[in-house]
C-alpha cells in the first residue's frame, strides 16, 4: 500500500495529521497574539527584502510561522540560503577607508 501511495502522490500516513497540527498551532498562536495573516505575510516580505540585500536566498521556499512553546510564542522563519552576496562596491570602499582598531590585550 505504501508503494501505491507514493505512486499516486499521497502523503505518507501521519504526515497529513502533522501538517494539520502545524496549521492549527499557527492559527492558535496568531489568534493569541492578535496577528492577522496579512501582517504575517508583510513580516515575511520584509524579512525577505532585508535578508536578500546580504544573502541570496530561495525566496519561493521561505516559510514563516508561529508556534507556542512553554516559554512563549515564537516566530519561526525557515529561509533557504543559496549563497552569500559579495559586498557592494560602496561598502567595500567604506571598509577600506575606515581606520582599523587595534585590540588591546
Amino acid at each position: 500500500m505504501n508503494f501505491l501511495s507514493r505512486l499516486l502522490g499521497r502523503p505518507p500516513e501521519g504526515e497529513s495529521a502533522q501538517v494539520a497540527k502545524q496549521r492549527l498551532q499557527l492559527v492558535l498562536a496568531q489568534d493569541r497574539l492578535n496577528i492577522s495573516t496579512e501582517t504575517l505575510n508583510v513580516l515575511k516580505d520584509e524579512m525577505i527584502e532585508v535578508i536578500s540585500r546580504h544573502i541570496e536566498i530561495d525566496q519561493a521556499n521561505v516559510q514563516v510561522s508561529m508556534t507556542s512553546t512553554t516559554q512563549g510564542t515564537c516566530l519561526i522563519a525557515n529561509i533557504p540560503v543559496i549563497r552569500a552576496r559579495s559586498p557592494a562596491p560602496a561598502e567595500s570602499a567604506k571598509r577600506a577607508r575606515a581606520p582599523r582598531q587595534r585590540s588591546r590585550a
